[in-house]
């Protein structure tokens, strides 16, 4: 109740401002922070629950359960830089190979890989080994009309950018979509440099263009 009352602020005419009446005291006391866009009391917890599991992760692992042995694994594989500029885009390398390739970032993908690539294959790839979902998605959930049972689940799953008006509306959404463009076109060269292929601009250009114009279609 304490806590309720200190985050309002009582000064102020429920009748004409009530947000201010009932927020006006956490407004006071609260700044949102420059790496945030927002700021409320789920974000105060989450910042503190992550204070509490980083002390968790960080201790060591006598007799430990599986789930929590690999829980620290995880945190020190990804708290290990050295190691991960050691790697490089190793690891991103052997994910694409995995998923039959990217013919944007291959010499002769259409002869290689294409023959032998199955769409159905690599979507559940995708899902089952990475949790991305591409194209279709599907997760098994409560069936609404029997909440006894579970059914499967497919539906469409998220885009590339946020939502479908990055990719039809002006202003800072045209900035947004011009920059996503140009990352996909970065990423293609980076991959092809490390594969050591030529440099190839307008072909990596043309290639992600396409790409693009597909998210669109889909989008749309």
């Amino acid at each position: 109740a304490a806590r309720i009352i200190q985050n309002m602020d009582p000064t102020a005419d429920p009748c004409k401002d009530f947000y201010q009446y009932a927020c006006g005291g956490w407004l006071n006391r609260h700044v949102i922070p420059e790496t945030s866009s927002r700021y409320s009391i789920f974000d105060i917890l989450r910042d503190e629950l992550e204070i509490i599991l980083k002390g968790v992760l960080e201790t060591s692992e006598q007799g430990d359960r599986e789930a929590f042995q690999k829980a620290k694994i995880l945190y020190k594989s990804c708290m290990n830089e050295s190691l991960i500029e050691q790697r490089d885009s190793l690891p991103l390398l052997e994910a694409l190979t995995m998923v039959g390739d990217w013919p944007v970032a291959s010499a002769d993908w259409n002869k290689t890989k294409e023959p032998n690539w199955s769409m159905e294959e690599k979507l559940s790839i995708m899902n089952s080994r990475f949790n991305k979902r591409v194209l279709i998605d599907m997760f098994v959930w409560n069936d609404d009309r029997d909440s006894s049972r579970h059914i499967i689940y497919i539906d469409q799953p998220s885009l590339g950018m946020p939502s479908r008006d990055y990719y039809f509306n002006g202003g800072n959404y045209q900035r947004v979509r011009e920059a996503y463009l140009q990352f996909m076109i970065t990423i293609a060269k980076m991959i092809r440099e490390d594969k050591n292929m030529s440099k190839d601009d307008s072909f990596v250009q043309e290639e992600m263009a396409k790409v693009m114009e597909l998210e669109t279609e889909i989008a749309n």
